[in-house]
Formats: C-alpha cells, sequence, structure tokens
C-alpha cells in the first residue's frame, strides 16, 4: 500500500515542484526587471503597480522614460497617470517635452493642460518647434523684427500724401496664445500684417513731418487693428526702431509726367507741322499748274489773231 501511494504520488509531487518553481523564476524574474523602478517610483512619492509595469513591458513601451517622467511630473504637482504618458508615446509624442512643458506652466501660473501639451507637442512635431518652446515664449516674450531681415529688406517702405518716402523698421514683441496655439497663424502672418499696417498708416498721414514728428503714431494705428486675430502669438508692443526719409515720389512722378506732356505736345506739334508742309506743298504744286494753265493760254492768243487775220474778222475799237 505504502510502495501505492509512493509510486503514485511521486508524479504529483514533482508537477506541484515544477508548478512552483516557475512561479518562483517568474517572480524572480519580475523582480529582476521591475524591482529597482517600483522601488524608485515607490520612495519617489509617484507609486506604480506591477500590473501597470508588465503592461508597459508587453506594449513594448520603455519604462524608465514613463516612469522617471511621471515621477518628475509628480513631483513637481502635476497629477499624470502611466496610462496618460503610455498613451501619448504610442502616439508619437515626445513625453520627456510635455512633462517639462507641463512644469513649466505650473511654476509660472499659466493654464495648461495635459491634452493641450499633447496636441502643441503633436502639432510641431518636425517644424523644428516644440512645446517647451511654446511655453518658454509665453512665459519670456520674444522680440520679431519687421521686416524679416532674411528676406533681404531691411525695412518697409510707404508713401505719405506729400509724396515723401518714409522707411520704418519696427520691433513687435509677442508672447505665445496657448488656447490658439494649434492652428493658429505663425510668426509670418504677424510679420506680414504689421507690414500691411505701416504701410497704411504712412500712406494715410498728410505729410512725412507727421511721421517724423511722432513715431508712436504707426504703433498706436497698428496695434487698434487687432493683428495678432486667429494667430499663435499675442502682440504685447509695437515699437519703431527705425525711421528713414527716401526718395520724393511726388516730384519724381510730376516731373515724369511733365516729360510726358512735352513729348505728347511735340508730337501734335509735329502733326501739325508735317500737315502745313503738306498744305504748302499741295499749294505749290497748284501754282504750277495754274502757271502752266497761264502759258498754255498766252500761247493761244498769237493763234487766234492770226485766225483772225485770215478770216478778216478783226476790227478796231475807235
Amino acid at each position: 500500500m505504502l510502495a501505492q501511494m509512493s509510486v503514485t504520488g511521486l508524479p504529483w509531487g514533482w508537477v506541484l515542484l515544477a508548478l512552483l518553481a516557475v512561479v518562483l523564476l517568474t517572480l524572480g524574474i519580475l523582480l529582476v526587471h521591475f524591482a529597482m523602478i517600483y522601488l524608485r517610483a515607490l520612495f519617489s512619492g509617484a507609486k506604480v503597480t506591477f500590473t501597470e509595469l508588465v503592461a508597459l513591458r508587453l506594449r513594448r513601451i520603455p519604462l524608465a522614460l514613463i516612469v522617471d517622467n511621471r515621477i518628475a511630473a509628480v513631483r513637481s504637482g502635476v497629477p499624470l497617470t502611466i496610462d496618460d504618458l503610455s498613451t501619448h508615446h504610442l502616439a508619437g509624442g515626445n513625453v520627456p517635452m510635455v512633462v517639462l512643458a507641463l512644469i513649466a506652466a505650473r511654476k509660472a501660473d499659466i493654464r495648461l493642460d495635459f491634452d493641450r501639451a499633447c496636441a502643441i507637442d503633436l502639432a510641431t512635431k518636425g517644424t523644428g518647434k516644440s512645446v517647451i518652446e511654446a511655453v518658454r515664449t509665453s512665459i519670456n516674450p520674444r522680440v520679431i523684427g519687421c521686416p524679416d531681415l532674411r528676406g533681404g529688406k531691411s525695412t518697409i517702405a510707404g508713401v505719405a500724401k506729400d509724396g515723401i518716402v518714409v522707411k520704418a523698421r519696427a520691433l513687435v514683441t509677442v508672447r505665445s496664445n496657448l488656447d490658439r496655439f494649434v492652428g493658429g497663424a505663425t510668426e509670418e502672418t504677424i510679420i506680414a500684417r504689421v507690414g500691411e499696417g505701416i504701410v497704411s498708416t504712412i500712406g494715410s498721414s498728410a505729410s512725412y513731418k507727421h511721421i517724423l514728428e511722432n513715431p508712436n503714431l504707426i504703433s498706436q494705428t497698428v496695434l487698434d487693428k487687432s493683428l495678432d486675430a486667429n494667430t499663435a502669438f499675442e502682440i504685447l508692443s509695437l515699437d519703431i526702431a527705425d525711421l528713414d526719409i527716401g526718395t520724393n515720389v511726388g516730384a519724381k512722378l510730376q516731373a515724369e509726367q511733365a516729360d510726358a506732356n512735352k513729348l505728347i505736345a511735340q508730337a501734335h506739334a509735329e502733326i501739325r507741322r508735317a500737315a502745313a508742309v503738306a498744305v504748302e506743298q499741295e499749294m505749290t504744286a497748284r501754282v504750277a499748274e495754274m502757271r502752266a494753265r497761264l502759258v498754255e493760254a498766252e500761247a493761244q492768243v498769237p493763234m487766234a489773231m492770226s485766225g483772225a487775220f485770215r478770216t478778216g474778222n478783226v476790227g478796231f475799237l475807235g
């Protein structure tokens, strides 16, 4: 009986030992892979579960990337979950940039939620810009030159009503508008609108002297037009950095017009002279024709007289 129990009991014992070994091996692997990360998160106050770590591993998401950024966020007072960060990583986003942007926004008391930060991060992907740059520009405003020197022009030229060219260069101070950053127009639009406003203001001025006496007139007029509407920026100030006087376009145009009128008058005079010459030549031809007829008539007189003598039709008046 004992022999039978030992024979029949041995296989089940080995099965149980094998299962126990598999469980211990699995736990050992989990401890080797996840223990340090788990303990680091636990003692940092950003506790994670082994289930979340296993799920990250199965989805082939870098554990250290997600956990370390969550630790940084939680320690800075930004409550993010493992699912939030892993979802943005799977969407192709830059998790460290988003976390840094959220931390910077919180420290600067700027309203920026996680979804908005993720949207900005994905929208700026591949453009050379980043969500952290947008937040930094919102904290520390940036100065944009108008016109952009990269375009080869240093000033914007406008013509006042008195015909004098006024050349101006403006510096526009802007900061990011995070609520309109996704889908908003870029700084190129700001530069174009400011340039249009400068030309319009100079063109509506009665004299270039008004612009020189009060350069702030350009700033006030341009800012009143709400040029930052539907853009990713908010204009804080517009300052005229340079003013210069160009040529007198009005006088130049008048001189060119006078030259054109002179040429037109000369053309009309030439037409009249040519007509007079033609009439003169016509009169000369008619005089020659009349002389020829006179000579012909004079030649007929002797013939008429000789005929009269022959016929006896010659008479004299007493």
